[in-house]
């Protein structure tokens, strides 16, 4: 039985979107729901990337050197995303909304384009101490809003200075308290029957190949060639959801 063009055109999305993931540490779900619009209704599209974000941001955790350490210093961020999350559910339906892809678009630009002015943000033991919950609460809540969970998190987790294996790491921690939190929510609401389970899980290892071929090539560039091809990659996410935002408009 030959393998419809759909198929093929899903199996590619989800490899490039993994091999991005496997570079700069993110990317998956935005690139694979804008490629996979093409062929289906967001709805479905956000449906088949659950179980792969799952797996791909597990790995990627696990992956890691220093899990342990990450996961006692941030807690109180992954708290504060759970708690955002729940909290923002009602507003999934604002994600319709072709302001708040806009503006998170331009914010995701905007803030790399300081990171590559050479500016560093640091904070102190104790501003993270205090902004960590605030940055996941609003994290969490920006989730429900725009279907995206990159701000604020990633230009915090930035800003804590860490190593490029560690940010990735601290990626892939964020990015699966996230994805585990609305997959609870688009649960409970009755918005991920079973039935779409078995295209989701198929998803999967076009994804985990595309996401080791992007690691390899992480680990063979310098931390200023990763550095600059974070930024990069963040403006590149961001120019996608400005285009989807007007698009929408």
């Amino acid at each position: 039985m030959p393998v419809s063009l759909d198929v093929v055109f899903i199996t590619l999305a989800f490899g490039l979107a993994g091999f991005v993931k496997g570079v700069i540490g993110l990317g998956l779900p935005t690139i694979a729901v804008g490629l996979l619009g093409i062929v289906m209704p967001p709805v479905a599209a956000a449906s088949l990337l659950i179980i792969p974000n799952i797996v791909t941001n597990i790995w990627q955790l696990a992956a890691g050197p220093r899990f342990k350490p990450l996961v006692l210093r941030l807690w109180p961020m992954m708290a504060g995303i759970v708690a955002g999350t729940l909290t923002g559910a009602p507003l999934l339906e604002q994600q319709a909304s072709g302001w708040t892809s806009l503006a998170l678009g331009a914010a995701l630009i905007a803030y790399a384009g300081f990171g590559l002015s050479g500016i560093k943000l640091t904070l102190t033991a104790r501003d993270e101490r205090v902004w960590s919950p605030v940055i996941g609460l609003t994290t969490g809540v920006m989730t429900m809003v725009t279907g995206v969970f990159v701000v604020p998190a990633v230009p915090y987790l930035q800003a804590l200075d860490l190593n490029k294996e560690d940010l990735v790491q601290a990626l892939g921690l964020s990015f699966l308290v996230s994805t585990l939190a609305l997959a609870a929510v688009l649960v409970i609401f009755g918005m991920f029957p079973s039935s779409v389970a078995a295209g989701s899980l198929l998803a999967v290892m076009p994804a985990l190949l595309g996401m080791a071929i992007g690691t390899k090539v992480r680990a063979a560039i310098s931390p200023v060639l990763f550095r600059h091809c974070f930024f990069f990659g963040l403006i590149l996410l961001g120019s996608y959801l400005v285009l989807r935002g007007v698009a929408n408009q």
